[in-house]
């Protein structure tokens, strides 16, 4: 899908997903972050509590990648932000070390005290 700029309250987003889909909104200025369809995991944790795991995101900005210690072993994880908001959300897997773990590299974890569902979840 091409990326549409969409001026809304005030803030740009760089990505609005379509009504027609359940999105995953940031809970701070609403910018869309991802699809339910990209949706892969809800059983992660993040560093303040549950996280679920996606395949792609939206609206997300990417810090630099350093190596972490997190409770499946060693990854090389960026954080990343909401691109409207600047509020870290959550982190990028860059490099899992450990075979069983390498299904992670390229995803993404968002944090679920700082997303909101939207559209469709009636």
């Amino acid at each position: 899908m091409p990326s549409v700029t969409i001026k809304m309250a005030s803030k740009t987003f760089r990505s609005y997903l379509p009504r027609c889909h359940r999105t995953y909104s940031c809970v701070h200025c609403r910018a869309h972050l991802a699809k339910h369809d990209e949706l892969i995991s809800k059983s992660f944790q993040g560093s303040h509590g549950r996280a679920y795991l996606f395949n792609s995101v939206v609206n997300v900005g990417c810090g630099p990648a350093e190596q972490r210690l997190l409770l499946t072993g060693l990854h090389s994880v960026a954080d990343i932000f909401c691109e409207s908001c600047k509020t870290t959300l959550g982190w990028k897997y860059e490099q899992a070390f450990e075979t069983s773990q390498k299904y992670k590299e390229g995803k993404y974890i968002i944090e679920m005290s700082h997303m909101v569902k939207d559209n469709g979840w009636d």
